[in-house]
């Protein structure tokens, strides 16, 4: 593997992920609370590709099965899935819920899934990497966003049982969506962002993206000579 030369990886020191301690890689373990000492996370790009795999195809029976299964002594058997909810709301003007639900439901863990497939070739690559970085970090925020509708399948369950007249029961395509957010999760988790930037080491990139910092850097210090 090769790192960048003026990283602390290319001296050999890692940091402790349980207690922050820098500490030599040739250690094994942190003298402090003894956890596993590694200069990059263990199998990264193949755990977190398994991961996002298995969380593609756990996202088209998520779009396309039940979410919900209700049952109802006036209005018989229903069944609704997120998109089929996702309209029922917008006909029935509730736009901002529809909304929020198209949001949560299909756009971001859609966004999620294809932001991490983007960050697993970047490793191969090395190409962008302060920009694939930011993408890291833009996926690691939005994901707390995609259980909301996991969140309103519980809440009805949970709530909305009224004995022989009405009965909510979560279909399969809840179980398929709640696999595609923890499948996502553990996928962004897994994945080492450090890894872009060793491949952009052994690729030369690291310089380009150093010098380009050091003429900005030049051309802020003209302009505020300039003004001075």
């Amino acid at each position: 593997m090769t790192f960048d030369p003026t990283t602390a990886a290319a001296r050999g020191f890692t940091r402790c992920h349980s207690c922050g301690r820098v500490e030599t890689a040739a250690a094994r373990h942190c003298p402090v609370c003894e956890s596993p000492l590694h200069l990059r996370k263990p199998a990264s790009l193949e755990r977190t590709v398994a991961f996002t795999l298995g969380a593609g195809l756990l996202y088209f029976p998520a779009n396309l099965l039940p979410v919900l299964r209700i049952e109802s002594s006036i209005k018989g058997e229903q069944v609704n899935t997120i998109l089929s909810g996702v309209i029922q709301f917008w006909q029935d003007g509730d736009y901002p819920v529809a909304l929020i639900i198209f949001t949560a439901s299909v756009v971001i863990p859609l966004i999620k899934v294809l932001a991490i497939v983007a960050l697993c070739f970047a490793v191969r690559s090395g190409r962008s990497p302060a920009a694939m970085t930011r993408l890291y970090r833009m996926t690691e925020y939005i994901g707390r966003w995609s259980m909301v509708d996991v969140f309103v399948v519980a809440i009805l369950v949970g709530v909305v049982q009224l004995g022989s007249v009405l009965r909510i029961e979560p279909g399969g395509g809840a179980f398929a969506f709640a696999g595609v957010v923890v499948l996502t999760m553990l996928a962004a988790h897994s994945f080492d962002p450090r890894l872009i930037w060793d491949a952009a080491a052994a690729n030369g990139r690291t310089h380009r993206v150093d010098s380009n910092a050091e003429t900005l850097g030049a051309r802020s210090a003209d302009t505020s000579a300039s003004h001075a």
